[in-house]
């Protein structure tokens, strides 16, 4: 088995960021505030800031000296002096000594729950080559929780696991035999189980495929060898994370304890559930956090459309689970589904076969979640409810086939958008603008940088590898571009993603218009430019304070920004204890 570069770089870097979660959440560390006192902005009264860089995000007054809030409000844009009239004995007045402020992030591709979550039992280290140096990491993962129905881990290497010596299943029954395991890679495109739990799912000799992923068998007995690549395995894990008071209860305090908290100190003060799994109580969670009133974001949920349920069953059942009240910081009205797969497993979908194709399959092209028809017909059944749709989409052909569908059954009403676009035809690049189709990109992983391009060579050839991801491309094209995270397979921090989307040259884009994606832009897709996004009388003050001026420094030095303090509706969620007022 050919070792691909491009597989390696792009789960040992994200393995890291995850890892480096996984030890801040076990540590209990990420508090709402470091500092904060009785002077600390609820979002009533007045606040007032002066004195600072204000960069506003609105072409119609670029840059300002002073902001004035009023109960969570911006009510003042202006210049230091003209400030003065609202310094009433009452105001706060906070002296910003020449500190940049902005609007707040939006990260509008990232997996909360999941990623903060300690239902994962366990993680194991990808830059080890024999998969056989992982059964005592497993043994002692079982005799750390006993009480576990089955036993969850994270991390594998789905090329180390083809080259063992011997089935992959073979390994992990040495380590566990009486009860199912399971243990996602990293990027969640392949899982590998154990005998029992394959005997749960019901995989067998036998089984066929299901829509959108492959269940790997060996070639001698044609048993499954214990890998499941894409949906075949998230079939697998919707068992093994069955939605139960006890997983809802851990979503529930990762969120809390470590994912929200974490997001504030980051300046992040809008998201996109990009994948809740409503079967797995993921809709639970959000709930008890809006009821509980610990959000300290704008959440919208993106439904996951599962690619193995009847349509016309679970159309209907989305339609249910619509909610869009623009007041509430929980709004339900996107859904997320997957057009293809990932091209390092060879199961994006592409217009030509790959030239090395992990599945064994002769002329593979990849595979489809959803197929061009039926996603054509759940934006025609899910858009009038309201829905916009999220579509996972890499390959060149899974981008052509989710254009083709939002062409062919979308209208003026829908705000839908591709994600990743990491394959693209350039006959396909005008249609994003054409269609107002958004162009949500990843680039805070290293993997995606253009030094990399070369690593996918060996699979989809030298011609397809040279221009990946192209954020210019699009921006020049006329599309709407954000930037997000997809967390925890690229690190959240918003500056390094800016630094990363400024400075990929060929494939950059300018400062201002990697923050438009990061605000503006991204508040559009979430249906709040009118409310937020940006810096104007009028909107809400979702604002950050940053350590230094991001239009004053290096491009090489953004990833090193800091933030001072996230304000939500123009209450301080997240105060660092180097600001001090």
């Amino acid at each position: 088995m050919m070792k691909i570069k491009y597989a390696q770089n792009f789960v040992k870097r994200s393995l890291v960021a995850m890892v480096a979660t996984l030890s801040l959440t076990m540590a209990g560390c990420g508090s709402a505030a470091e500092g904060g006192d009785s002077k600390t902005p609820d979002g009533t009264g007045v606040t007032i800031y002066k004195n600072g860089s204000i960069y506003t995000v609105n072409p119609e007054q670029p840059s300002a000296q002073a902001v004035v809030i009023t109960d969570g409000v911006i009510t003042f844009v202006g210049n230091n002096s003209d400030v003065a009239q609202y310094e009433i004995d009452s105001a706060q007045v906070i002296d910003l000594n020449g500190k940049m402020m902005m609007p707040g992030f939006h990260d509008v591709h990232i997996h909360p729950i999941v990623s903060g979550s300690e239902n994962n039992h366990f993680s194991i280290d990808t830059f080890e080559a024999n998969p056989e140096n992982f059964i005592p990491a497993v043994k002692q993962a079982a005799k750390q929780f006993p009480n576990a129905q089955w036993l969850i881990g994270y991390g594998h290497d789905i090329y180390n696991l083809l080259k063992a010596q011997r089935p992959p299943v073979d390994i992990l029954d040495d380590a566990v035999s009486d009860r199912p395991v399971i243990i996602m890679e990293q990027s969640s495109h392949s899982m590998w189980l154990n005998s029992k739990a394959l005997k749960a799912i019901g995989y067998s000799k036998d089984t066929a495929d299901p829509v959108g992923g492959v269940i790997m068998k060996d070639e001698k007995t044609g048993l499954p060898n214990g890998i499941l690549i894409d949906n075949a395995g998230e079939v697998a894990m919707s068992v093994a994370m069955e939605a139960t008071p006890d997983f809802i209860q851990v979503d529930y305090e990762g969120m809390v304890s470590y994912t929200l908290p974490e997001l504030a100190k980051n300046g992040i003060t809008s998201v996109v559930d990009a994948r809740a799994f409503w079967k797995r109580g993921h809709l639970d969670v959000w709930n008890q956090l809006q009821d509980a009133n610990k959000l300290t974001v704008r959440a919208t949920v993106g439904l996951w459309a599962y690619p193995e349920d009847n349509d016309v069953e679970q159309l209907a059942k989305l339609k249910s689970l619509y909610r869009d009240d623009a007041n509430s910081l929980l709004r339900i009205n996107q859904i997320k589904l997957y057009s293809d797969g990932m091209p390092f497993n060879t199961t994006a979908a592409m217009k030509t076969p790959y030239e090395f194709d992990l599945l064994g399959l002769e002329g593979n092209k990849g595979l489809n979640y959803f197929s061009q028809a039926r996603i054509t017909n759940y934006i025609g059944e899910l858009e009038a409810t309201g829905f916009d749709f999220h579509i996972h989409a890499i390959g060149d052909r899974g981008i052509h086939e989710a254009l083709n569908a939002i062409e062919d059954a979308g209208s003026d009403q829908g705000r839908h958008r591709l994600t990743h676009i990491e394959i693209l035809d350039p006959i396909d690049t005008p249609r994003f603008a054409t269609l107002n189709v958004t162009a949500d990109l990843q680039v805070a992983g290293d993997f995606t940088d253009p030094s990399h391009w070369g690593d996918m060579i060996e699979l989809i050839g030298a011609a397809k590898s040279d221009n990946l991801v192209p954020i210019k491309s699009l921006q020049e094209a006329g599309a709407r571009v954000t930037l997000s995270s997809d967390w925890s397979v690229s690190p959240f921090n918003p500056f390094i993603g800016l630094q990363n989307a400024v400075t990929r040259a060929p494939q950059n884009l300018s400062l201002d218009d990697a923050l438009a994606a990061y605000t503006i832009n991204s508040a559009y897709v979430m249906r709040q430019e009118n409310k937020v996004g940006s810096i104007e009388v009028g909107k809400e003050a979702d604002l950050v304070i940053l350590n230094q001026n991001l239009l004053e420094i290096s491009h090489t030095k953004i990833n090193q920004t800091k933030i001072l303090q996230t304000l939500l509706k123009g209450k301080e969620v997240f105060r660092s204890s180097d600001f001090n007022f």
